[in-house]
């Protein structure tokens, strides 16, 4: 989940210290550096003319990491150019002390960051500063857990128009799992889906090159292009071996919302929470109320698959179905960052029954609408456990190097259980053979933990194949959907599918 935060960065101290302070720092970097920083290059030392730069803080762990960039770099390198890159380390840095979720060891912290240098200079890599700094950052945050990750000027170019609903790519979201890029779910309509990319499929190559080692900013970069040019991926998926499947890049229009009527019940299928989300569901409910008029019996909200997005949107499309109370609370480090969403709009539709589908691949938002809706007990919510992404990520610029995607909360529900790991359980399971392997967050390495109230166990598993297939594409989880709000009851719907 991407929040979006306008409130300004806390400026780190700045000023120079005096000759002697900076000398001490300098004699302290080299004896932590040689004693813990790892394996150093192979190349004599040398000072070059941006050694003495004074830092903002006395902190060995930093002092370390700024010695160690200047040990990995090109020599060339433009002193006014490694001052800005240091300065950036130390903004980064700070960032991470102040605002991520839990407190984060200093020391782990600048190891990780040092490990990305030497990755990137290894076998005579890149050693420009943008590129030796780069590659420590994103070690660093990709440290900490699965999501928090270091945004590059392009990444944030492309974030920002991911939001929007239109990018150019494969249009599948994605997280890094034992080193190889693992798929949390393809959006609907895209060159992905289209392609046959399912949810919990690992890439294990791109174009034959092996995705180990590659931070998840350099898969997904690996992953872009211009439109129409191809990229062949390497997949794993449980019971298969691993085969290749090659993907057009193309324009992403992400169609947010799609509706129909099935009969006298409205269908609402979410694929992306993005800017257009909340309106085009608003827009949905009033045409199922202009076409079907009294005859509306119910609603079914399908979030199967549907990565996440936008918080505010995730907190109004909750809101479109609920007549007040909390939506969702947000839990940082500090109480005073706390926050909580809460319905203000009222229930825009009066009421209707309503069906929430959910499965492995509904994260984030789609989780955060779920379990609201769940429990003010205003949805029956049916499918299979969800992925389990409960933590905030939010974006923060450091001017004129991108910005910093860092984990800041963990979210609730307004039962006070947490989301992160353990997912929605839904009121009816439907168990079905694709969710049976399925990974999700808590299989993550690196996933946070979250405590909160326990999750209720489902009342009722179904097979699927007792469920009513609906449509071209035989959708019997929508078929169960459909038959749950024609039954006269909850009970009248198990007795009907056990029958079946």
């Amino acid at each position: 989940m991407t929040q979006r935060r306008s409130r300004p960065g806390r400026p780190v101290a700045a000023g120079l210290w005096p000759v002697a302070a900076t000398l001490l720092s300098l004699v302290l970097s080299v004896h932590a550096g040689q004693a813990a920083g790892g394996p150093m290059p192979p190349r004599p030392y040398y000072v070059t003319p941006w050694a003495f730069v004074p830092v903002a803080s006395a902190s060995p762990n930093l002092s370390r990491a700024l010695f160690a960039y200047e040990r990995r770099i090109d020599r060339r390198a433009k002193p006014t150019e490694v001052r800005r890159y240091k300065r950036l380390f130390k903004a980064v840095f700070e960032r991470v002390r102040m605002d991520y979720v839990i407190a984060a060891d200093p020391a782990k912290l600048v190891a990780a960051a040092i490990g990305g240098m030497d990755q990137a200079v290894a076998g005579g890599g890149d050693r420009s500063a943008r590129a030796v700094m780069e590659a420590g950052l994103a070690a660093m945050l990709t440290s900490l857990d699965p999501h928090s990750e270091y945004l590059s000027p392009e990444d944030l170019r492309d974030i920002r128009a991911q939001s929007r609903g239109r990018f150019a790519g494969l249009g599948v979201e994605i997280t890094l799992d034992g080193g190889l890029v693992r798929v949390i779910s393809p959006i609907d309509g895209t060159p992905a889906h289209r392609a046959g990319i399912r949810a919990g499929d690992r890439i294990t190559h791109l174009d034959g090159q092996p995705v180990r080692g590659l931070t998840l900013a350099q898969a997904v970069k690996r992953m872009r292009g211009r439109k129409g040019t191809a990229i062949r991926l390497t997949v794993q998926r449980p019971g298969q071996p691993p085969f290749d499947v090659t993907v057009v890049r193309d324009i992403v229009n992400v169609r947010a919302v799609r509706s129909r009527l099935e009969g006298q019940v409205g269908y609402l299928r979410v694929t992306v929470f993005n800017q257009a989300t909340a309106p085009k569901v608003m827009q949905a409910v009033e045409g199922f109320r202009r076409q079907a008029g009294p005859r509306l019996r119910g609603l079914v909200l399908d979030l199967r698959s549907n990565p996440g997005g936008l918080l505010d949107q995730a907190v109004a499309v909750a809101d479109t179905f609920l007549p007040g109370g909390v939506i969702v609370s947000a839990r940082a480090r500090r109480a005073a960052d706390n926050q909580q969403y809460r319905s203000v709009r009222g229930d825009l539709t009066g009421g209707l029954p309503l069906v929430v589908l959910v499965n492995g691949g509904s994260a984030s938002s789609a989780e955060i609408v779920a379990a609201a809706l769940q429990d003010h007990r205003r949805a029956a919510i049916l499918g299979s456990r969800s992925f389990g992404k409960g933590s905030v990520q939010t974006v923060f610029p450091v001017g004129g190097h991108g910005a910093v995607r860092l984990t800041t909360a963990i979210y609730y529900t307004p039962a006070d259980r947490a989301l992160q790991k353990t997912g929605i359980v839904p009121d009816v399971i439907i168990a079905t053979e694709a969710e049976a392997d399925r990974k999700r967050e808590s299989d993550l390495p690196g996933a946070l933990p979250a405590a909160g109230n326990a999750h209720a166990a489902s009342r009722v598993t179904i097979s699927e194949d007792r469920c009513p297939a609906v449509g071209a594409d035989a959708d019997r989880v929508l078929g169960c959907a459909l038959a749950y709000l024609r039954a006269p009851s909850p009970a009248a719907f198990i007795d009907a599918v056990n029958r079946r």
